[in-house]
């Protein structure tokens, strides 16, 4: 651990505080996984590199390994995590079965994750009980009587213990103690192939949650997966480590919800108590019954809290406003389900016009809209970059900044989120830019204003993607954008020098 140390607290139980001032991007943990995995309800993946394989009906498939006979494509054959596992399977013969439930989540991968856990604690049995074993998991009587649990403990539990042979090394309870430990507290990443996987980091998943989270967490595949995280801005002495357990950008019943049905507890952080979301109005509904009024919940960790319009007297109940919140996500799912194309952005064009008499420009389903916007905007069929007359340059610049609004208060300083959406507002800025100055509409000294104000755009995207595994998706994009940024700054020399 870098500047920072373990402390209980009555309220959070184990967490981590700095104990001297951290900079923004200052490393304050730096761990290697205990063990990492298939994600949960994952599909067939490759035990080595996490890679979807295609299983038929039989559960036949080339990419299986010839030991164990459980899935494995031809390049993970070596693969040192597959090894201890290989051999349980193979003395066990214990066959893969290659069965895919109709909700697509293959079953009998379930184990793989806790198993490698266990097998971590063998092998490293000093750093299971000083960093592994005191995490939070939720005993068994807050679980038993779930539909999860009753699952895991036939899947995973009974599953190694039995037809796996493992009930002498492993007893029930001590396999449901690692199910729950990943279930609390396991990160799910990405390879760098962009595969999912999840990952058990003991000392980075005792951090505490807050939804608008203070530090920024990133994943090396290239190092072993290591994780780092860091502050994402400046940080006083004393100050507790916090980071989002769930999804930023959900409002707060989403989050809420989330936050209950995984991790077993309801947060009351400042922005969940605010029923305007620190400003942003980001679960607003607009008042039906008079013009310029919005429709806030009086109390949002209340589930039977009223709405009430901020002008008019106009009152109506969370249940109410929650249906119609689930009749609109239902309606974008479906959008969001079609083939990246020109008919699927204009389909999320007319929700977000068919939203605006009902939603806050920037409550959350017209934030996740945009979010599609911004990246089919110069990117599908009829809509590429090359073909995009100024109006709908504009119309990406404006969706752009209206998404970085609502980041610049949920995730501050540095938000890989954010870096994403900055690299694609530097893109219409300058070509309007380059446009008004053919046109003639833009001067020089305006042109050269634009195209500094791109460069400052690249720089925060910059100075937020260094931090990222190079060879990751984010780190290459991070290279790009400081390539277009040099390149800016060499035309505005060139302007200079005219």
């Amino acid at each position: 651990m870098f500047k920072s140390r373990i402390e209980v607290d009555q309220k959070y139980g184990r967490s981590l505080v700095t104990t001297e001032p951290v900079a923004k991007g200052e490393i304050v943990v730096d761990e290697l996984p205990f063990a990492h995995g298939p994600k949960q309800n994952s599909d067939i993946v490759c035990l080595g590199c996490y890679m979807p394989l295609q299983f038929d009906e039989d559960g036949d498939s080339m990419d299986r390994c010839e030991t164990c006979d459980w899935p494995l494509c031809s390049s993970c054959i070596e693969s040192p995590v597959h090894k201890d596992e290989c051999k349980i399977f193979a003395e066990a013969n214990v066959r893969f079965a290659g069965n895919v439930g109709e909700d697509g989540v293959c079953a009998q991968l379930d184990c793989i994750t806790p198993l490698r856990v266990l097998l971590a604690k063998e092998a490293d049995p000093e750093r299971w009980e000083k960093e592994v074993a005191p995490m939070e998991y939720h005993d068994k009587e807050r679980r038993e009587n779930s539909e999860l649990w009753n699952a895991d403990l036939v899947n995973i539990a009974q599953y190694l213990r039995g037809p796996c042979k493992l009930g002498d090394r492993f007893s029930e309870d001590l396999i449901m103690q690692v199910v729950g430990i990943l279930e609390v507290n396991a990160f799910e990443g990405r390879t760098l192939q962009g595969y999912a996987f999840r990952a058990l980091y003991p000392v980075t998943g005792i951090l505490s949650h807050n939804c608008v989270p203070n530090t920024m967490r990133s994943i090396y595949p290239s190092e072993d997966y290591r994780i780092r995280l860091r502050a994402m801005v400046d940080l006083e002495s004393g100050q507790q480590l916090q980071h989002s357990y769930s999804y930023t950008l959900y409002g707060t019943a989403q989050r809420q919800e989330h936050l209950k049905a995984g991790k077993y507890f309801t947060c009351d952080c400042k922005r969940c108590k605010d029923p305007a979301e620190l400003g942003t109005n980001f679960s607003t509904f607009k008042c039906s019954k008079c013009e310029d009024g919005w429709l806030l919940c009086q109390d949002p960790l209340d589930a039977s809290t009223e709405w009430k319009c901020t002008l008019c007297e106009f009152k109506t109940s969370n249940e109410a406003v929650q249906k119609a919140t689930s009749v609109m996500q239902a309606e974008v799912a479906q959008v969001q389900s079609m083939d990246m194309s020109g008919e699927r952005l204009q389909e999320t064009e007319r929700l977000l016009k068919k939203y605006r008499s009902v939603l806050h420009p920037l409550h959350f389903i017209q934030i996740s809209l945009k979010q599609n916007l911004v990246e089919m905007y110069g990117r599908v069929a009829g809509y590429e970059m090359v073909e995009l007359p100024d109006v709908l340059l504009e119309r990406k610049e404006e969706i752009c900044r209206h998404v970085l609004r609502v980041l610049n208060v949920f995730e501050p300083g540095l938000s890989r989120t954010k870096a994403t959406i900055l690299y694609e507002l530097h893109v219409p800025v300058v070509l309007l830019a380059k446009s008004g100055f053919i046109a003639g509409v833009l001067a020089g000294a305006k042109l050269k204003e634009k195209l500094e104000e791109a460069i400052a755009i690249l720089r925060e995207c910059v100075n937020i993607l260094k931090y990222e595994d190079q060879q990751s998706h984010e780190g290459v994009l991070g290279l790009v954008a400081k390539q277009a940024m040099e390149q800016l700054m060499q035309s505005v020399e060139g302007l200079d020098g005219a």
